[in-house]
């Protein structure tokens, strides 16, 4: 096994510490406070290659690995994890979902645009009474011979409203159930599809959360992904991808809460002496840095699974479920190492804690996690 980065791996990396710290992070607490979408730093991530980057050059793409990816989502996420998911979204769920399982004709007009960052996408599978339940959909989407028509309501979609471009997953023959379902390319603007009401969150303030409205929206034929009902197995596949992403934004987020820890520690004096001097303080740093370094790993074995095409469904799940856990633990260890400044909006963490919780729901719950990670044991 080979752990030292190459040097293009270190060249991205670079490129996204650099972005985050002069693009990102000026106003990043402002953007929180008001629930602002980071547009202009979006547009900005499409010109830098990062809102598609693995999807193939012959689509519009950057065609870099997924070690790459993760590397450029956790620095991102050190900063502005709101920025990490739009782009995470962008890439892990919709750019692979359409490169991976749509037609010819559904990439040229749709995935080229968003590789390049032109447009933002989003997917929508939740639903108000089937989140991790995904074979329980409500949404309807009846065949009318040359399109479908299309009923229900999608809620918690990241992009929901900056995006263009919507991957919605809806229940075509409830008889076949998870077998009837069925996956569609829909585009904002189309009659009778309405975008809801934001979502007031605790964490991930910057990206806008919506609910999705569907009113006997006509769907072309030709904008159904794959055979007819292999939908619930096209969002199962792109979930799988989808983790790997989200692993890395909670690495970041935990990454980014241990630097400014580490920092107020040799900055902090308290009782005479440093903080970092304390023992109990230097106790909480080592078990910090423990965490974050196996959450890294876990990122990068299942991005080498990804990249060198092998099984990585129960590396992606573990990566998740870990390093979900790692940022929530440390982040609130970096609030309490922070004593009273920890919890005021200026130094960071506290807004970093809040955004630690939603990698713990988000494309899988940890209890669904564990799910899929004990099935795959077992099995």
């Amino acid at each position: 096994m080979y752990f030292q980065p190459s040097e293009e791996h270190l060249m991205v990396r670079r490129a996204a510490r650099d972005f985050a710290l002069n693009e990102l992070k000026p106003g990043v607490i402002e953007r929180d406070e008001l629930q602002m979408f980071p547009i202009e730093q979006i547009k900005m991530m499409g010109e830098l290659g990062f809102m598609g980057m693995m999807v193939s050059p012959q689509y519009g793409g950057s065609g870099m690995d997924a070690i790459s990816y993760i590397l450029v989502i956790e620095e991102l996420s050190k900063i502005d994890a709101s920025a990490a998911v739009v782009m995470s979204v962008n890439n892990s769920l919709v750019c692979y979902g359409l490169e991976k399982y749509a037609a010819e004709s559904q990439k040229q007009k749709y995935l080229r645009r968003l590789a390049k960052g032109e447009v933002i996408g989003a997917f929508c599978l939740s639903e108000p009474e089937a989140g991790s339940d995904a074979t329980a959909l409500s949404t309807m989407a009846i065949d009318m011979g040359d399109h479908y028509l299309l009923n229900g309501t999608k809620n918690w979609i990241t992009n929901g409203n900056s995006a263009s471009i919507y991957l919605v997953i809806a229940q075509s023959n409830p008889n076949k159930r998870h077998k009837g379902i069925n996956a569609f390319i829909v585009e904002k603007g189309m009659p009778g599809f309405v975008v809801g009401s934001k979502e007031n969150k605790m964490g991930i303030r910057g990206s806008d959360t919506h609910s999705l409205h569907f009113n006997d929206v006509k769907v072309p034929k030709e904008n159904r992904i794959g055979e007819d009902g292999s939908g619930f197995r096209f969002a199962m596949r792109v979930l799988e991808a989808g983790r790997i992403g989200i692993a890395a934004q909670a690495l970041g987020i935990a990454s980014g809460a241990y630097e400014l820890a580490l920092n107020y520690t040799k900055e902090r004096k308290a009782f005479g002496k440093s903080l970092a001097d304390v023992q109990a303080i230097q106790f909480k740093l080592a078990d910090m840095a423990t965490n974050i370094e196996a959450a890294r790993l876990l990122c990068l074995k299942a991005a080498w699974l990804k990249d060198n095409s092998l099984p990585y469904a129960q590396a992606s799940s573990i990566a998740k479920l870990f390093a979900s856990e790692t940022a929530m633990k440390t982040t609130t260890e970096a609030v309490q190492i922070h004593g009273g400044y920890g919890y005021v909006k200026e130094y960071h963490v506290e807004r970093l804690m809040r955004d630690a919780k939603v990698t713990q729901i988000y494309e899988g719950t940890s209890e669904i996690q564990r799910i899929v990670i004990s099935r795959s044991v077992l099995r």
